[in-house]
């Protein structure tokens, strides 16, 4: 939806060429599936480079790490395939 709010409001020609060619559908699924494949991708090489702590021995500590690394990963994601 993100994607989909950002052709409607910055890029109102793409946003009317590809509803007009009933494409939009289809484009904002492969955004979000792509978008997906790469926090997957993203999270587990920032966790190879990045270590979690002890899950057990330090909860706390690790909801903050992780929490940490996805919102990293999440502003990549966005800023390259839904705000582009």
């Amino acid at each position: 939806m993100l994607r989909k709010t950002f052709l409607k409001n910055e890029r109102k020609g793409s946003y009317a060429h590809l509803l007009l060619s009933e494409q939009l559908n289809l484009h904002l699924v492969e955004i979000d599936r792509t978008a997906r494949e790469q926090v997957d991708w993203s999270m587990a090489q920032l966790l190879e480079r990045h270590p979690a702590p002890d899950k057990a021995a330090h909860p706390l500590d690790w909801t903050s790490h992780m929490n940490c690394l996805k919102q990293q990963v999440e502003e990549l994601v966005l800023n390259e395939l839904v705000y582009n």
